[in-house]
C-alpha cells in the first residue's frame, strides 16, 4: 500500500518563500514589462523611436506653452504687487506727516487748554489781538477736523491696499506653483526624449533629428543667403519680423527663451515682431487671436501659422509652403514646410 501513497508535499520555510516569491516576481516583471520600458524600448525601430520622440516634444511644448502662459501672468502679478506696496508705502508716509501735525495741535491745546477764554481776555494786555487770536484759533479748529478726516481717509486707503496686496501675493503664489507643476512635466518629458534617443548611434540620431550643429549653422546660413532676398513681404513691418527670423536661423531652441540668442516656437514669434514695432503676446494660445484669422489658401509671407488641434506651436510663413520656426530641442530654428505638422490655422498681425 505504501507503494501507491501521493509523495509528500514540502512546504516552504518563511525565507526560502520570500526568496522564490521575488525571482517569481522579478521573472514575471521580465515577461510583462512591470519594471519599466528597459526590455522593450531596445526592439523599437529608429522610425519608432522618432514617433514617440516626436510626441514627447509636442506634450513638452504643449507644456512649455502654459509655462510660458503663467510666467507671463506671475510678472505681470509681481508688478501688480510691487506697485501697491509702493503706493501703500507712499500713503504711510504722508499718514505719518499728518499724525505728527495732529500731535503737535493735540500737544499745544493740552498746555492752553487750563485756561477759561474769558480770563484769558481779561488778563490780556492787548485785548482786540486776542479776538484775533480767538478767531484763528477757531478757524484752525476746523482745519485740525479736517486733518483728522484726511488721516481717516488715509488709514482706509492703506487698509484697501494692504487687502489688494494680500490678494494679489495669493495670485502669484499661485501662478508660481503652476510654473513649477508645468516645468516638472517639461524636463519629465525632454529628459524621456534624450533617453530614447540616446539608444540610437550618432548616424541614426544625425538623421532622425538633424541635430548636427555644423550642419544647420552651415544650413542656416545658406538659407539666409538663397531666400532673404526672394521673400516678397507684403508690407515693411512683415519684412522686418522676417528680417530678424533669418537672422536667427541656426539658433537653438530652449524651452521658455524669447531671445535673442534661444528661442521656443512663441518666443522666436514674440521676438521677431518685437522687432518690427508689433507687441504679441506670449503664448500660441493668445497669439493666434492677436489679428486676422485667414485661411491656409490667404497665406502671405509673415503670417503666423500654427500646428496641432491644442495650437500648441507656431512659425512665421515665409512663402511656397515654408515657414521659419523654432522646432524642439533636438533642432535650432530653421525653414520647414508647413505640411510637416497637423495645420491648426493662421493670423495675419502686419
Amino acid at each position: 500500500m505504501a507503494a501507491h501513497r501521493k509523495p509528500r508535499q514540502r512546504t516552504l520555510s518563511g525565507h526560502t518563500a520570500r526568496a522564490a516569491a521575488t525571482l517569481a516576481l522579478a521573472g514575471a516583471a521580465t515577461a510583462t514589462g512591470f519594471d519599466g520600458t528597459g526590455h522593450a524600448e531596445p526592439q523599437l525601430t529608429p522610425g519608432q523611436v522618432k514617433a514617440k520622440v516626436d510626441r514627447l516634444y509636442q506634450e513638452a511644448e504643449t507644456a512649455t506653452e502654459k509655462y510660458d502662459g503663467a510666467k507671463e501672468k506671475a510678472d505681470a502679478a509681481q508688478r501688480r504687487l510691487n506697485s501697491l506696496r509702493d503706493e501703500a508705502a507712499r500713503k504711510q508716509r504722508k499718514l505719518n506727516s499728518a499724525r505728527d501735525a495732529l500731535g503737535s495741535i493735540a500737544a499745544a491745546q493740552y498746555r492752553d487748554g487750563g485756561i477759561d477764554p474769558a480770563w484769558q481776555l481779561a488778563l490780556s494786555s492787548d485785548p482786540d489781538r486776542y479776538l484775533d487770536d480767538a478767531q484763528f484759533a477757531e478757524r484752525a479748529g476746523d482745519r485740525q477736523a479736517a486733518a483728522v478726516s484726511q488721516v481717516r481717509r488715509q488709514l482706509q486707503d492703506i487698509e484697501r491696499l494692504r487687502g489688494a496686496a494680500q490678494a494679489e501675493l495669493k495670485s502669484l503664489r499661485s501662478r508660481q506653483d503652476e510654473l513649477r507643476r508645468q516645468k516638472k512635466i517639461i524636463t519629465g518629458k525632454l529628459s524621456e526624449a534624450r533617453q530614447l534617443l540616446a539608444r540610437l548611434s550618432p548616424e541614426e540620431r544625425s538623421r532622425l533629428t538633424g541635430a548636427d550643429p555644423g550642419r544647420a549653422s552651415r544650413s542656416g546660413a545658406g538659407t539666409r543667403q538663397s531666400l532673404a532676398g526672394s521673400v516678397a513681404a507684403p508690407n515693411a513691418r512683415a519684412a522686418a519680423a522676417l528680417a530678424y527670423a533669418y537672422a536667427k536661423l541656426g539658433s537653438p531652441y530652449v524651452w521658455g527663451a524669447t531671445g535673442p540668442d534661444a528661442f521656443d516656437c512663441s518666443g522666436l514669434v514674440q521676438a521677431a515682431y518685437r522687432s518690427a514695432g508689433i507687441s504679441l503676446p506670449r503664448t500660441t494660445y493668445a497669439q493666434i487671436d492677436a489679428g486676422r484669422r485667414v485661411s491656409r489658401s490667404e497665406l502671405e509671407p509673415g503670417d503666423l501659422v500654427f500646428f496641432y488641434s491644442g495650437v500648441s506651436h507656431v512659425g512665421i510663413y515665409i512663402g511656397n509652403g515654408r515657414m521659419i520656426h523654432a522646432p524642439n530641442p533636438s533642432a535650432p530654428v530653421r525653414v520647414a514646410p508647413i505640411d510637416e505638422m497637423p495645420f491648426a490655422g493662421a493670423t495675419r498681425v502686419a
